[in-house]
């Protein structure tokens, strides 16, 4: 059984409206629109696909921890912490909430932020070995 899983393709995001939120992350993340219609957007993000679903209420991907803190349950990566600086700036420039640039007490640094529906994310500035490996450092 070793080695059967690969990799995670596709990641299911909970949105009020799925038209303005495929908007959002293209114009603040550079995704790709790849499919549209009125329960669902499909994007194409940092190597994997994204589907954005229309739900009810106030439903977001967040959890609470056994402190009952709300946290992420998606860390984006990127290399090193000066694209980290520069990724945390240039979101703040377009108007995404997003929190202060942490030291987590291990290797690299990280920050929140959050789409307009409250759903948060990570960013760390460590790229993980094995990305680094077959793909190279920057991609």
């Amino acid at each position: 059984m070793k080695n059967q899983l690969i990799r995670v393709g596709t990641s299911y995001i909970p949105v009020s409206d799925p038209g303005k939120s495929a908007t959002w992350y293209q114009e603040k993340l550079g995704a790709v629109i790849n499919y549209e219609d009125d329960q669902k957007a499909i994007l194409d993000l940092a190597n994997q696909s994204f589907f954005l679903m229309k739900t009810e209420g106030n439903q977001t991907a967040n959890y609470l921890d056994f402190e009952g803190n709300e946290r992420f349950s998606l860390t984006f990566e990127v290399d090193g912490e000066a694209s980290l600086q520069a990724l945390q700036h240039t979101l703040k420039d377009l108007g995404v909430q997003t929190g202060d640039i942490e030291n987590r007490g291990h290797a690299g640094r990280n920050f929140v932020f959050s789409d307009p529906d409250g759903n948060l994310f990570d960013v760390w500035s460590e790229l993980s070995p094995a990305f680094k490996e077959r793909w190279g450092g920057s991609r």
